[in-house]
């Protein structure tokens, strides 16, 4: 009988993080080389975006039998080892280790759930390299949110900048304060942005192109910048569940135009309420996909009293997936991945299921 491979204690340098978003833009693959100061070099990085088939497979994950989920967690496992050894083809890099997010079906950390579908097991066998992943669930156990992760590889690569805004399928922040690195999700924001979007059979508004075109509704958006959500503490986080329950029901009277113009007046002024009641003074680093979209951009610095600043369109589009790869190099490491500042667990941990 092979006997497993021993764990040794050493220095993984060269990963591939991976990344899929809520906001269903594709799966994102960073190959990524990490220095011990904590320095990295971006090897390679590409976007597969899924097609119409495989985002209505995700999109309605959520309501399939245990069986079924199980089974399109296979689907999806092999889809996604394919683009590993796609990658691996293309650039002949000897790899250390896989990362990989998931794609996110549910996330409840109040009932102790949280939960991205891949099999690490299915990557490690079909790439023959060691892959961790389910990093959140190690965390919600102790009692936290399981989200968000990316803090800490701000503060280790991006520690330049006093606070980072991402803007994914959710906006979330992080910065320092008091020794402590802060950080929570603050409102929806691709994730509502594509969903108005698709009323016009689009992927997303371009530029915020519609937006800019449409008139607030008032009442609309008083509604929303109510939510109860708003008002309480970090930690906290949120899930497709809160806005399919919370913002979605009333996002229904009014042109599409209007809607996202609404919409993009609540993220923005979330936002930059957020920003501007942070411990940070100086330069916010924006990234995620909805740095793209100048309408968004141009009104939360208009709201913002901070320097925001915008990174290349490789590192907009790739900063989560080099996290991940960072978090994949600790866990391996056996050092700390996730901040308990953060997310509002008992203690830190060192979080990641290891797939030999």
């Amino acid at each position: 009988m092979t006997e497993p491979p021993k764990s040794k204690i050493r220095n993984y340098s060269t990963g591939i993080g991976i990344m899929s978003g809520t906001s269903l833009d594709g799966i994102d693959l960073a190959l990524c080389k990490f220095s011990n100061s904590y320095t990295f070099d971006l090897l390679n990085f590409k976007t597969v975006s899924y097609s119409h088939k495989w985002k209505k497979k995700l999109e309605s994950a959520h309501h399939l039998s245990g069986i079924e989920l199980r089974l399109l967690e296979i689907e999806y496992s092999r889809y996604t080892a394919s683009f590993v050894l796609e990658l691996l083809k293309e650039t002949g890099q000897n790899v250390d280790f896989i990362a990989c997010h998931g794609h996110t079906i549910f996330h409840q950390p109040e009932n102790n759930l949280t939960y991205q579908m891949i099999d690490g097991s299915i990557l490690a066998a079909l790439s023959g390299i060691t892959t961790v992943c389910d990093f959140r669930s190690g965390d919600v156990a102790l009692g936290g949110q399981g989200a968000p992760l990316v803090p800490i590889g701000d503060a280790l690569l991006f520690g330049e900048y006093e606070a980072c805004l991402n803007l994914g399928g959710f906006a979330n922040m992080s910065y320092e304060e008091a020794g402590k690195r802060i950080a929570y999700d603050i409102s929806p924001a691709n994730l509502l942005l594509n969903e108005l979007a698709s009323r016009e059979g689009l992927d997303y508004d371009k530029n915020g192109d519609l937006a800019r075109s449409g008139k607030i509704i008032m009442p609309l958006l008083e509604k929303l910048n109510s939510l109860e959500f708003y008002g309480a503490q970090p930690p906290k986080s949120l899930g497709r569940e809160w806005l399919e329950e919370k913002i979605l029901p009333f996002i229904k009277m009014g042109t599409t135009r209007d809607l996202l113009a609404t919409a993009v007046a609540h993220i923005s002024d979330q936002i930059s309420h957020s920003l501007n009641q942070s411990a940070a003074s100086g330069k916010v680093l924006v990234t995620g996909g909805g740095a793209h979209n100048t309408y968004l951009m141009e009104c939360i610095s208009q709201k913002s009293n901070l320097k925001i600043e915008i990174p290349s369109a490789k590192i907009i589009d790739a900063k989560e997936a080099i996290v991940f790869a960072l978090l994949g190099k600790l866990r391996l490491e056996n050092k700390t991945n996730i901040l308990s500042s953060v997310t509002g667990a008992s203690h830190d941990s060192c979080g990641g299921a290891v797939h030999h």
